[in-house]
């Protein structure tokens, strides 16, 4: 066992700690500029999606795949990695994660735009799967299969076995410190509600997103803003306070800007989650009339995640006086349910943890998803999903009910970046046809068409599937 550790930590060492974050930097902000700022160009066109409701097919909408992806951004890394991000890094950090989600917005909106562009159509139900592996088997073509096989085992150990892990843990951890409820009694409410969601498919997964995510982003962004207004007045200082930290004007911390600037980046990438190779496995179950406006409403997803949520954390932290820079035996979480109940009293730590328990069990079928989809590439018997599906119950049940159960799986950081690189080599690779993708989408809005359309006869070259993209003039 130890030998293993060993071994997983030299991978996370390679990917996370020498070349993973460079290259997520250098690469997100070269497709920024060769797109001509395309997260820009489209800001306005994301907030669409929210007024679209289901398709008439019965296929996944935009707004659902929106949801989907947003209940799997946002988790714990939301209320703890902020927390922690801040922590060890100053406020400066909080600068360098809106920074990095401002350019993770276009590396979003091209890996989902390609996932959805290689999508194929489910011959039994008709819904969608798509993703990195889908798009190296259409896009790089059958030579690069032994690539999407390395993506998808590490797709299903780190986000449908270890995540889950950590998940339930979370939860379990944050019922018990705050409410005195027994870790059994949490897996078992958490293993049955998993069981229910995703025995359901992708449908119920979906359905079960509409209705929890906006619950929990909106309740916890009013609550957020509560704080933010009663404390207004100190709003500018707190601005000043992080733009500063984040150039080395001050320094709240030891290592200066160069801390802030590391844990902001390693932080917010972790939580928006692009460039991972994550999201676009959800983008690609949405029905859209063309890739790029899936791409537009997954980059709107980033935004959700770190703009947005990210900073609500940071300010209810910054505004409160419980926050110490530096310290060493930081606990995440703990440190944003401190400053929230600093701010409005201790009733707060209970709906803390409501909140926590609806970020992670969005996480939860979210990383589920993500394993399934990456299992129909290995193999397409039917039999590997349902056990897929008991494994992953039993994951989330041990993963609460024993404090120390997530240790096991080590491998889960390791994994995700290798997960994450090989996926930063398949847009590097797929990158032009993606130019063209979105060149067509542009050309039809400059022509007047209000909602661009995919023509299929336009890419004769590329292996695309029919099914998956019908006709809709």
């Amino acid at each position: 066992m130890q030998a293993l550790e060993q071994f997983f930590g030299v991978i996370g060492d390679l990917t996370w700690g020498w070349s993973l974050v460079p290259i997520l930097v250098i690469f997100g902000t070269f497709i920024t500029v060769a797109t001509g700022f395309v997260q820009f160009e489209f800001f306005g066109r994301m907030f669409r999606v929210l007024t679209r409701g289901r398709t008439e097919s019965g296929k996944i909408s935009a707004r659902e795949a929106l949801l989907v992806s947003v209940g799997g951004r946002v988790g714990g890394g939301n209320i703890a990695g902020v927390a922690v991000a801040i922590t060890l890094g100053g406020p400066g950090a909080v600068f360098w994660m809106w920074a990095i989600a401002l350019v993770g917005m276009a590396t979003s909106l091209v890996e989902c735009s390609l996932a959805q562009l290689f999508k194929r159509a489910d011959p039994l139900t008709g819904q969608y799967r798509g993703g990195p592996a889908r798009a190296i088997l259409h896009g790089l073509g059958e030579n690069y299969r032994w690539l999407a096989v390395i993506y998808a085992i590490c797709l299903i150990a780190a986000f449908a076995l270890g995540f889950n892990a950590f998940q339930g843990n979370t939860v379990a951890g944050a019922a018990e410190a705050s409410l005195g409820i027994d870790r059994m009694w949490s897996a078992i409410f958490l293993a049955v509600m998993t069981g229910f969601i995703v025995f359901g498919g992708i449908r119920r997964i979906a359905k079960a997103s509409e209705v929890v995510v906006p619950v929990m982003a909106v309740g916890y962004l009013l609550m957020a803003l509560v704080v933010i207004l009663t404390n207004l007045g100190e709003i500018p200082s707190v601005l000043s306070s992080i733009v500063a930290n984040a150039f080395g004007f001050e320094e709240a911390v030891s290592g200066g800007m160069g801390a802030a600037l590391a844990q902001g980046l390693r932080r917010g990438l972790f939580s928006n989650e692009a460039g991972l190779g994550s999201a676009p496995n959800v983008a690609a179950t949405a029905e859209v009339n063309h890739p790029i406006s899936q791409g537009i409403t997954q980059a709107f997803s980033v935004f959700i995640d770190t703009i947005i949520i990210c900073s609500c954390t940071a300010f209810v932290i910054l505004l409160s006086d419980v926050y110490v820079p530096g310290a060493t035996d930081i606990d995440g979480i703990a440190l944003t349910q401190t400053a929230m109940v600093s701010h409005l009293g201790e009733w707060t730590q209970y709906f803390m943890t409501f909140a926590i328990l609806l970020f992670a069990f969005s996480s939860v079928i979210y990383n589920y998803y993500l394993g399934e989809n990456a299992i129909t590439v290995l193999t397409k018997t039917p039999v590997a999903t349902i056990v897929l599906k008991i494994v992953v119950v039993g994951i989330v049940f041990v993963g609460a009910v024993a404090p120390n159960a997530t240790s096991v799986f080590f491998f889960s950081d390791p994994l995700m970046g290798v997960l994450a690189l090989v996926n930063l080599l398949v847009l590097m690779m797929l990158f032009p046809i993606a130019l063209r993708v979105l060149q067509d989408f542009r050309k039809q809005l400059k022509a007047g068409v209000a909602r661009p359309v995919l023509r299929l006869e336009d890419f004769p070259d590329l292996d695309l599937d029919p099914r998956a993209w019908p006709n809709r003039d």
